[in-house]
């Protein structure tokens, strides 16, 4: 039986990453009456590969890739204690792979290219009316830090 694998991603994979960031859009679109309509993107997907303070991972299942995930490192706000902390995002699944945990696996790879980075601090962003991302990323350990709010005018 085929085990999933994690490992980095690579331009070959760009077809495929631009049908996962469409799909993270469009997950997201009934928790953000902000996006535009029409097709956007959110992600620089050939520059996170090339990139040496990203890593950009994407899960792999009989030779198709099924999830993918990034960390990147940022400099922290000088008042905090950290100096610098990655950021977690384009966190992707395909639906036929959902609940195998996929996702676990991606975020292992990440902490531990984090680790290896010498950050001691992780970081997302996700929306308060998403609960279904918010137990997983709980399961998993992450804490309610923050609540960013807006007013259209």
């Amino acid at each position: 039986m085929n085990q999933i694998t994690i490992r980095k991603a690579t331009f070959d994979d760009l077809e495929t990453l631009f049908r996962f960031e469409q799909g993270v859009i469009e997950a997201e679109r009934p928790f953000d009456s902000t996006l535009k309509d029409e097709q956007i993107h959110y992600y620089d997907i050939a520059g996170m590969i090339k990139s040496s303070h990203v890593e950009l991972l994407v899960a792999e299942f009989e030779g198709d890739v099924i999830g993918s995930g990034y960390a990147r490192i940022e400099s922290a706000k000088p008042y905090l204690k950290h100096g610098r902390h990655a950021y977690l995002g384009f966190m992707y699944v395909a639906p036929a792979h959902r609940g195998k945990g996929v996702n676990k696996k991606i975020m292992d790879g990440l902490k531990d290219w984090v680790r290896s980075q010498n950050i001691t601090e992780l970081r997302l962003d996700v929306y308060h009316d998403n609960i279904s991302a918010i137990k997983a990323y709980e399961k998993i350990g992450f804490t309610k830090h923050m609540i960013e709010m807006r007013l259209g005018l």
